[in-house]
């Protein structure tokens, strides 16, 4: 018996993979479909929920209307331009993105602005005064404590408040509670060195 193949014009002509593809169809998934056609569900989009938050950063008070969704990190880079705060992992596994809230380090990936709404939030480019760096801007320049520098804001957000919190008494402490920043280029000693010195300052 010879196999004859419906030409495309037939009515029972099925369409092959190469065609279904050409014609922007979707390729049937479901098994046992006697039609060769799988029900498709259908997905509804809806537009995001839009919030109005108001905070202040580095001493500025933004009011911003953003997506409920929004991370701090990406409020600080994409909408206030404050770039110093740095997108590492954004997973909060390595602190490139330390900002200080309300006098505490917060990893701004892995919190919604809307969080914060009223919030005092301090970037690495709120830290100098007056054009004066902070003690631990100007101790990890004298230590020589970043290479690349991508994870250094982070670094020195983190370290304020590490030494606001007042828990780190010693080296290894500085270690234990500095754990959250990783350098890929390996200069945890010189930023060890550089928080010890801003530590001992009365």
């Amino acid at each position: 018996m010879t196999n004859i193949r419906a030409d495309a014009s037939s009515p029972f002509h099925e369409p092959t993979r190469r065609e279904t593809v050409a014609a922007g169809g979707v390729l049937p998934v479901a098994a046992g479909s006697s039609s060769g056609a799988a029900a498709v569900p259908s997905i509804r989009s809806t537009a995001p929920e839009m919030v109005s938050v108001s905070l202040t950063v580095n001493g500025r008070t933004h009011a911003v209307v953003l997506d409920t969704r929004t991370t701090l990190l990406d409020l600080l880079r994409e909408k206030l331009d404050l770039t110093g705060t740095k997108k590492g992992c954004d997973q909060g596994q390595c602190g490139a993105c330390t900002v200080i809230i309300d006098g505490r380090r917060v990893n701004s990936c892995l919190t919604f602005a809307v969080m914060y709404d009223g919030a005092q939030v301090t970037t690495i480019e709120g830290l100098a005064n007056n054009g004066a760096l902070h003690p631990l801007q100007q101790a990890f320049i004298e230590h020589d404590a970043f290479q690349c520098g991508y994870c250094t804001p982070g670094q020195i957000c983190s370290a304020v408040g590490l030494i606001a919190e007042g828990r780190a008494k010693t080296a290894d402490d500085i270690r234990e509670l500095m754990s959250g920043n990783l350098c890929r280029c390996g200069a945890y000693t010189n930023i060890i060195a550089a928080i010890e010195e801003v530590m001992r300052r009365p």
